[in-house]
């Protein structure tokens, strides 16, 4: 039966609930933070809040995030594509549309939406900002990587043509049409993003020395 609180309350007794560890329980934490964030936004994103929609206790939060801007990065951030298993199409071109696809697609659904409002609130705190782009970088970059390292071991570019700045310009001009212009991504804007700026320039070769 709930326990009666100090403040005459119903409080649920989390030793009643289905004990969930691991995967489970994660799961169920950032499935709660992502809907709190669609809901309510960044700003009245509370543990609480997300311990009772998960049905947890708060201290499984604070063990595993001590801060609720932690939390939020990585309830978005692991709803997004599997940066380290890519799609493998065959092609270089295939590869780069159909991952820009599927994190189309994501950004279009309830991460999308909670995402936007993070990044309005968050980024007026430094180190908001700097989790961000360690997330968002990382992730699009090690998707890049993946495929530009098949395309090389294809022949179908150079290796030394791999450069960070050529790594990050899919996500990064995807990223700008989300914040900018909004979802659905047209199917067309992949494509555009695809030919007229990454495929040139991993053929471009190896970029000019110093």
């Amino acid at each position: 039966m709930p326990r009666i609180s100090a403040m005459g309350g119903q409080d649920t007794d989390h030793r009643k609930r289905p004990r969930r560890r691991g995967e489970a329980l994660d799961a169920a934490i950032f499935q709660a933070t992502l809907a709190e964030l669609a809901e309510n936004g960044y700003a009245k994103l509370t543990m609480e809040r997300v311990a009772e929609r998960a049905r947890a206790s708060k201290a499984s939060l604070y063990r595993r995030w001590p801060t609720r801007l932690q939390l939020a990065i990585e309830a978005v951030y692991h709803t997004l594509p599997d940066p380290d298993s890519p799609p493998d199409t065959g092609s270089l071109r295939g590869d780069l549309i159909a991952w820009l696809r599927q994190a189309a697609e994501a950004l279009a659904g309830p991460a999308g939406e909670a995402l936007r409002g993070l990044l309005g609130e968050a980024l007026s705190d430094r180190d908001g900002t700097l989790q961000i782009r360690r997330n968002s970088q990382g992730v699009g970059r090690r998707a890049m990587q993946e495929i530009a390292r098949r395309a090389a071991a294809r022949g179908e570019i150079h290796p030394a043509s791999i450069t960070p700045r050529r790594l990050e310009a899919a996500q990064a001009m995807l990223r700008s049409h989300f914040l900018f212009q909004g979802v659905p991504i047209p199917d067309h804007v992949i494509a555009e993003i695809v030919d007229e700026v990454v495929l040139p320039a991993f053929m471009a070769g190896p970029p000019p020395g110093p």
